[in-house]
Protein backbone atom coordinates (compact mmCIF):
# COMPACT_ATOMS: atom_id res chain seq x y z
CA UNK A 1 0.00 0.00 0.00
CA UNK A 2 1.66 3.48 -0.91
CA UNK A 3 2.10 6.34 1.85
CA UNK A 4 -0.72 8.26 -0.21
CA UNK A 5 -3.40 5.91 0.64
CA UNK A 6 -6.22 8.25 1.22
CA UNK A 7 -7.76 5.56 4.35
CA UNK A 8 -4.77 3.93 5.32
CA UNK A 9 -6.13 4.17 8.66
CA UNK A 10 -9.34 3.45 8.24
CA UNK A 11 -7.99 -0.25 6.47
CA UNK A 12 -5.82 -1.22 8.93
CA UNK A 13 -8.35 -1.26 11.46
CA UNK A 14 -10.16 -3.48 8.81
CA UNK A 15 -7.78 -5.56 8.92
CA UNK A 16 -7.09 -5.85 12.59
CA UNK A 17 -11.37 -6.33 12.94
CA UNK A 18 -10.82 -9.25 10.37
CA UNK A 19 -8.16 -10.59 12.17
CA UNK A 20 -10.56 -10.77 15.27
CA UNK A 21 -12.84 -12.75 13.17
CA UNK A 22 -10.34 -14.73 12.19
CA UNK A 23 -8.92 -15.70 15.77
CA UNK A 24 -12.71 -15.85 16.90
CA UNK A 25 -12.78 -18.70 14.34
CA UNK A 26 -10.07 -20.82 15.51
CA UNK A 27 -11.37 -20.50 19.40
CA UNK A 28 -14.61 -21.63 17.60
CA UNK A 29 -13.11 -24.95 15.59
CA UNK A 30 -11.10 -25.51 18.73
CA UNK A 31 -14.26 -25.36 20.89
CA UNK A 32 -16.07 -27.51 18.82
CA UNK A 33 -18.83 -25.53 18.00
CA UNK A 34 -21.76 -25.92 15.40
CA UNK A 35 -20.68 -26.24 11.76
CA UNK A 36 -23.03 -23.78 10.62
CA UNK A 37 -22.19 -21.40 12.89
CA UNK A 38 -18.30 -21.70 11.74
CA UNK A 39 -19.72 -21.39 8.50
CA UNK A 40 -21.64 -18.05 8.93
CA UNK A 41 -18.42 -16.72 10.58
CA UNK A 42 -16.14 -17.73 7.89
CA UNK A 43 -18.74 -16.21 5.25
CA UNK A 44 -18.77 -12.65 7.29
CA UNK A 45 -15.09 -12.49 7.45
CA UNK A 46 -14.43 -13.23 3.97
CA UNK A 47 -17.12 -10.31 2.90
CA UNK A 48 -15.01 -8.26 5.76
CA UNK A 49 -11.96 -8.99 3.08
CA UNK A 50 -13.86 -8.72 0.15
CA UNK A 51 -14.87 -5.07 1.62
CA UNK A 52 -11.17 -4.35 2.49
CA UNK A 53 -9.79 -5.46 -1.04
CA UNK A 54 -12.49 -2.86 -2.59
CA UNK A 55 -11.76 -0.16 -0.37
CA UNK A 56 -7.69 -0.82 -1.50
CA UNK A 57 -8.96 -0.79 -5.15
CA UNK A 58 -10.86 2.34 -5.46
CA UNK A 59 -8.02 3.57 -3.71
CA UNK A 60 -5.32 2.82 -6.41
CA UNK A 61 -8.23 3.53 -9.31
CA UNK A 62 -8.36 7.38 -7.83
CA UNK A 63 -4.59 7.99 -7.04
CA UNK A 64 -1.77 5.16 -8.79
CA UNK A 65 -4.22 4.84 -11.97
CA UNK A 66 -5.29 8.25 -11.83
CA UNK A 67 -1.75 9.83 -11.69
CA UNK A 68 -0.39 7.43 -14.47
CA UNK A 69 -3.63 8.39 -16.67
CA UNK A 70 -2.61 11.79 -16.24
CA UNK A 71 0.90 11.38 -17.62
CA UNK A 72 -0.37 9.14 -20.29
CA UNK A 73 2.05 6.65 -21.95
CA UNK A 74 2.95 3.03 -21.54
CA UNK A 75 2.99 3.60 -17.49
CA UNK A 76 -0.72 4.65 -18.04
CA UNK A 77 -1.15 1.57 -19.83
CA UNK A 78 0.42 -0.34 -17.10
CA UNK A 79 -1.20 0.66 -14.44
CA UNK A 80 -4.80 0.23 -15.98
CA UNK A 81 -3.86 -3.31 -16.68
CA UNK A 82 -2.69 -3.89 -13.54
CA UNK A 83 -6.16 -2.43 -11.87
CA UNK A 84 -7.93 -4.85 -14.65
CA UNK A 85 -5.50 -8.05 -13.88
CA UNK A 86 -6.16 -7.22 -9.61
CA UNK A 87 -10.20 -6.65 -10.39
CA UNK A 88 -9.80 -10.27 -12.35
CA UNK A 89 -8.23 -11.74 -9.19
CA UNK A 90 -10.82 -10.43 -6.79
CA UNK A 91 -13.72 -11.53 -9.48
CA UNK A 92 -12.66 -15.29 -9.22
CA UNK A 93 -11.95 -15.34 -5.85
Amino acid sequence: MNSHSSDKKGILRRLRRIQGQVSGLERMVEDDSYCIDVLTQISAATAALQACALALLDDHLHCCVADAVTRGGDAAREKVDEASQAIARLVRS
